[in-house]
């Protein structure tokens, strides 16, 4: 297992749609460890393919907070939302691609959501509070859309102008 480079909004790479995965490898498994340990590592509750550069429909997530809790590390592989709720909810989202800012989003407050496991198999689960928002976020990074997409133009084009200056604070060291 290996830490990955998380990319950084604005990154084009980020708003593209990925491909799906056309099965389940050993390479795709050691991508997953290496996202999860990335995700723990940042740390985040859920990381996307797209975000360390793999253009693959792919992520992972453990909304478990509680210390006191198991973690529970999901990977979910070609990804599709079955159903979605009426009941909406609103989250403070941030992403480990846009560090250090958040902002609210509203979404479905349950999403069901079908897709292929490690083992190959098809998995369907239901998910509710930060785990529907957290698997809605990071379904939308496979379709090349990022939180702040839902933000007014003003807001998104402010916390762009932030990641550039802070992708050249980076790069000069």
């Amino acid at each position: 297992m290996s830490l990955r480079h998380i990319l950084l909004h604005p990154d084009p790479r980020l708003k593209k749609v990925c491909d799906p995965i056309a099965s389940v490898t050993p390479e795709i498994g050691a991508l997953a460890e290496d996202m999860l340990e990335t995700m723990y590592e940042a740390p985040g509750v859920g990381l996307a393919a797209p975000q360390v550069g793999v253009m693959q429909r792919l992520f992972v997530m453990d909304c478990v907070k509680d210390k006191d809790t198991a973690a529970k590390p999901m990977v979910l592989i070609n990804p599709e939302i079955t159903w979605t709720s009426d009941e909406s909810n609103t989250y403070e989202e941030g992403c480990l691609s846009i560090p250090e800012h958040y902002a609210e989003v509203t979404r479905p407050a349950r999403v069901r959501m079908a897709w292929l496991g490690l083992d190959g198999k098809r998995h369907e689960e239901e998910f509710d509070h930060l785990w529907a928002t957290c698997a809605q976020h990071e379904f939308d990074h496979l379709n090349g859309k990022l939180f702040i997409d839902y933000l007014g133009p003003i807001k998104r084009q402010m916390i762009t102008r932030k990641m550039e200056k802070l992708k050249r604070e980076r790069a000069r060291g």
